[in-house]
């Protein structure tokens, strides 16, 4: 019989490619991957893995047993899913979520649960959300909250769903005492944007390449507060959604757009998780929580 656990470690190299980004993913030694794998092997009785370089790669053999394992990890859960309906609360429910639903819905969200569900233990950590939906589908999260930006819808990913949770307006930001302004006025400005990669930036750009302007980007940073900060000293023009300000009132002079842009916020799941009770009750809390949350 194979052992659900080293099929999972099949699972995860299949996903993240090498030992040592599935020994940091499940905070396991490499030795320790490389162990339980080969003893997976003499359980298939087949070669699963051969030397590729500094690496290894799945044989035929290892790629096929890899995708039974994935079916074997969706039954796993359905079953789990299945006695949580008979005792809801036994498990944790583990969500990702981007900085500026971490700030603006998930307090709310939070704050249902505790009267809703207060045996339910809900675990929270902040990721950008392309890699936030890569690890919904490695399970290590149950619920990813994240975006997508007009124009730029995110894959489809086999075994995961989504649900919208609402739309977030996005405007043209600048300095508290700046007068109003056309995107195509802020040409030879500096720009504070999110990094190269991620779907902020690529959208961001290209509303500056509509305007007619190759966007002067000085400051590459993740987290919203300093573009919010730099932008208030006015160092720099931004393109921010509305929920960074979490209800407060804004440092910074904000703008309407053309078309009035706004990004969908959406929450994701793994499809065998879908009887889980406790998902449902963090789902529906984050839905209930999503509109007191968005400025208006």
């Amino acid at each position: 019989m194979f052992e659900l656990r080293r099929l999972r470690l099949l699972h995860e190299l299949a996903l993240r490619g090498t030992l040592s980004a599935v020994a940091e993913a499940l905070a396991y030694s490499p030795s320790t991957i490389s162990q339980q794998l080969a003893q997976l092997e003499k359980d298939a009785g087949v070669p699963l893995l051969v030397p590729d370089g500094r690496r290894v790669r799945l044989t035929e053999h290892g790629a096929l047993l890899a995708a039974h394992a994935a079916r074997a990890l969706e039954l796993d859960e359905r079953a789990r899913g299945d006695l949580e309906a008979l005792q809801p609360g036994i498990a944790p429910v583990r969500v990702a979520t981007m900085q500026t639903a971490a700030h603006a819905i998930l307090p709310g969200a939070l704050a249902l649960l505790a009267e809703r569900e207060p045996d339910l233990r809900v675990e929270v950590t902040e990721l950008p959300p392309e890699e936030g939906l890569f690890e919904l589908s490695a399970r290590r999260f149950d619920l990813v909250i994240a975006e997508q930006y007009p124009g730029h819808t995110r894959a489809h990913v086999d075994g995961l769903t989504r649900r919208t949770l609402g739309a977030d307006a996005i405007r043209l930001a600048v300095g508290p005492s700046e007068p109003p302004v056309d995107l195509a006025e802020l040409h030879d400005r500096a720009w504070v944007m999110e990094p190269p990669g991620t779907a902020a930036r690529q959208w961001a750009v290209q509303q500056c390449r509509a305007a007619g302007f190759e966007p002067d980007v000085r400051f590459e940073l993740a987290d919203l507060t300093a573009h919010v900060r730099l932008i208030a000293a006015g160092l720099a023009a931004g393109l921010l959604p509305d929920l960074i300000w979490a209800g407060a009132a804004p440092p910074v002079r904000l703008i309407d757009l053309d078309g009035a842009p706004a990004r969908e916020i959406f929450v994701a799941q793994r499809s065998s998780s879908t009887s889980r009770s406790g998902i449902q009750a963090v789902d529906a809390a984050l839905q209930d929580a999503f509109p007191a949350s968005r400025q208006t």
